[in-house]
């Protein structure tokens, strides 16, 4: 019975001082108040838990002698837009993967691929195909995968046999079983980029996988957006695939030579993530929404902002912004679903149209700014991309871009209704709830 006694001790001490210490870390690093608070209530909750949890997903810029290089971009890159000669918008899966695959078999040097999630499925087996049949030829092909959005990949690494012995070189970001003690589980690379003979980038927000991309169409599919890009920003993109694959690979690509021809398609390239010394894309994001004199129209699959960015968005609708958010009515994640719901409520009492798109997942990534610019890539409009995964966003200042894109989204509104549904006051109160976790989501 002592010892029993004196273990029960031993165990509120030893998590008193694990306390101590996170609360300590949380301030040394001057964490968000909210993130803190979130922390703070989960530790209380589940102390057990949530400590050990912390010091595996509670860091956000790396410090320690594992962590990616920081990404050395000039500051023309985050200041300034750059000219590119051929800019192509792809809404339709059927076309982007057409696109895709001819771009793989047209490829005459080389083909580098940064992916999030590459399932193994009807849709990836044809492009595997195709892959082996170029390196077979030739081709040099890099392929840099998320070990944890591919894990299912990760953990069958012999489907990928075929293309390893034809030439290929295949590497897992940040490989979750190897001194996973080294690793943030957290921090993941959500870039999706594919580089062809270094000068034709296709870069877009959907994985590799027949949820989004397809040979025949599928009324089940999720929607997304591809585009490719010819021109002086497909440097930036190399430089920042190139940057992932030397902490990945410990392999230095060749710096590519800047392109010269002009064109009048204005792009501005914007990576995000713990390699980032600054958030330079939430800062541009707050910057267009208070700078906004006409409308903003965001559409994403995952909107749980902070509060910064509500507040932006709250002051512009009152300046007479007009502001319309489309998202999918149900998302992939209930969790979502329910987090989501108290910020597009507290949105539509300020004035905010919000449309609820309803069949397939609706996954797609873009921010338009009176008409003057949008923002395309990777990226979700939540904590999550902003401030944790390693990301890239793209910003187009080109009328006819912009437009197409306006099209586009009055057909999403046109699938979509109007509103968000009504709930019950335990379901609004669990939402307002979950507002406090919504920094770790």
């Amino acid at each position: 019975m002592k010892q029993e006694i004196i273990l029960y001790h031993s165990f509120i001490v030893l998590g008193s001082l694990l306390s101590f210490v996170v609360l300590v870390h949380m301030l040394y690093h001057r964490r968000n108040p909210s993130a803190v608070i979130a922390w703070i209530l989960s530790i209380i909750v589940m102390p057990y838990l949530a400590m050990p949890l912390y010091f595996i997903i509670g860091m956000r810029k790396r410090k320690n002698r594992y962590r990616k290089s920081p990404l050395l971009l000039e500051n023309k890159y985050l200041n300034n837009s750059l000219p590119n000669r051929h800019f192509k918008l792809y809404t339709e899966a059927t076309e982007a993967y057409a696109v895709l695959l001819d771009s793989i078999k047209e490829a005459k040097s080389s083909i580098y691929i940064s992916m999030f999630i590459f399932e193994y499925d009807k849709t990836t087996k044809e492009i595997l195909q195709a892959l082996i049949s170029r390196a077979k030829e030739g081709v040099e092909i890099k392929i840099l995968l998320d070990s944890l959005g591919s894990i299912y990949l990760y953990l069958t690494q012999y489907r990928l046999r075929e293309l390893r012995d034809s030439g290929a070189k295949i590497e897992f970001f940040m490989p979750i079983f190897e001194m996973p003690l080294r690793n943030y589980i957290n921090l993941r690379n959500h870039r999706k980029l594919y580089i062809f003979d270094k000068k034709k980038v296709l870069n877009t927000g959907g994985n590799l996988s027949d949820y989004y991309l397809g040979a025949v169409y599928s009324k089940t599919r999720w929607q997304d957006l591809m585009f490719l890009v010819e021109g002086k920003s497909v440097k930036e993109y190399f430089d920042l695939f190139a940057s992932d694959w030397f902490y990945a690979a410990k392999e230095r690509l060749e710096p590519l030579e800047q392109e010269h021809e002009e064109g009048d398609i204005l792009l501005q390239v914007v990576p995000s993530g713990p390699d980032m010394q600054r958030d330079v894309f939430y800062e541009m994001l707050l910057s267009n929404i208070y700078e906004a004199k006409e409308k903003i129209c965001i559409i994403t699959p995952y909107f749980i902002p902070n509060g910064s960015l509500m507040e932006a968005l709250i002051i512009s609708r009152h300046k007479g912004v007009e502001i319309t958010l489309i998202t999918p009515k149900e998302a992939n994640h209930i969790i979502i679903n329910l987090a989501r719901g108290s910020y597009m409520r507290e949105l539509e009492e300020n004035g905010v149209k919000i449309y609820l798109h309803q069949g397939a997942m609706l996954h797609a990534k873009a921010i338009i700014f009176d008409a003057k610019c949008v923002v395309l890539g990777s990226a979700n409009f939540d904590n999550r991309s902003l401030f944790l995964n390693y990301e890239v966003a793209t910003f187009v200042y080109n009328d006819s871009i912009i437009k197409e894109i306006e099209l586009w989204s009055n057909t999403l509104i046109e699938e979509s209704t109007l509103g968000s549904k009504s709930v019950s006051a335990i379901r609004r109160i669990f939402e307002n709830f979950m507002r406090i976790f919504s920094p770790q989501l």
